[in-house]
């Protein structure tokens, strides 16, 4: 996927997805399917915390010679509270955040896509590689939230 095919992807995204959300019964939205696994809320909150890490990779890698970025999920999940907080504050937060990374990415200039960044496997990715994964993570979580 190219992208501005991926940007476009997103903007569906944040305008298909809330209505799906907000239909969630909240016992289902905020049941956990075991002990160790994240509710169907929490998946949401992992996905507002994957864009506050790839916001620092869209700006840092466009500056800084390979910077590591990258971070430990569940803690992140955890000490956000995801769990705890309102629904409508997840949904809401998830749409103005990704509005911002679609503005953010669509100003990058194309010397910069090129530029790389290093995240947890240790492998030197560019910065379009980043951008692309980051939409292709985010719709595999969201079908594990809702049917799209």
């Amino acid at each position: 996927m190219s992208i501005l095919k991926s940007l476009q992807r997103l903007e569906e995204l944040i305008q298909i997805i809330p209505p799906s959300l907000s239909a969630i019964p909240d016992e289902e939205f905020n049941r956990k399917p075991q002990l160790h696994k994240w509710s169907k809320k929490q998946i949401l909150g992992h996905l507002i915390d994957s864009a506050a890490n790839n916001h620092q990779r869209f700006v840092r890698i466009q500056y800084e010679k390979e910077p590591v970025i990258f971070y430990d999920q569940d803690q992140w999940n955890l000490l956000n509270h995801h769990q705890d907080l309102d629904r409508m504050h997840l949904v809401e937060f998830w749409i103005v955040y990704n509005k911002h990374l679609v503005q953010l990415a669509s100003k990058i200039g194309v010397q910069n896509l090129e530029r790389k960044g290093i995240g947890k496997d240790g492998e030197p990715k560019t910065l379009g590689w980043y951008i692309e994964d980051y939409v292709v993570h985010m719709e595999h979580h969201l079908r594990q939230i809702v049917e799209y």
